[in-house]
C-alpha cells in the first residue's frame, strides 16, 4: 500500500515510512502544491494511492465519487513531524486491514 501525503502533512514524513509503506509519496514532491483536491483526488486514483489527509474534503469527495482512492483521515490535530510518523507506523495493520475491506472507503485514525 502506497500512502499520499496531503500538503498539511510534511514531506519530510516520507522517507520514514518507505519501508512499511513502499512507494509513498506527498503533495509537494510530486510539485502539485498548487493542484486541488479534485485534481489530487484523480492522481491518487490513477496511481493506487492511499491520501493521508487531516482534512474532511477527501471524505466529501470519497462520498460523492466512491473509491477508489481510500483515505487514511488523521483525526489528533496537529502533530509533530515524529508524532505522524509513529501514528502512520503504528497503525500500519489496521490500515491495512480496514482498508482491504471492498465496502471501506476511509478509517480514522486518532
Amino acid at each position: 500500500m502506497k500512502l499520499l501525503l496531503d500538503e498539511n502533512l510534511s514531506r519530510r514524513v516520507v522517507p520514514f515510512i518507505l519501508d512499511a509503506y513502499p512507494g509513498s509519496s506527498q503533495i509537494a514532491l510530486l510539485n502539485m502544491e498548487q493542484a486541488d483536491d479534485q485534481a489530487v483526488w484523480q492522481y491518487a486514483k490513477q496511481n493506487s494511492f492511499v491520501i493521508v489527509t487531516r482534512d474532511s474534503d477527501y471524505i466529501d469527495l470519497s462520498a460523492l465519487h466512491g473509491q477508489p482512492p481510500k483515505i487514511v483521515w488523521l483525526r489528533t490535530g496537529n502533530q509533530t513531524k515524529a508524532a505522524v510518523i509513529h501514528l502512520l507506523l503504528k497503525s500500519k495493520d489496521a490500515i491495512e486491514k480496514a482498508l482491504a475491506r471492498e465496502d471501506k472507503a476511509c478509517i480514522e485514525i486518532y
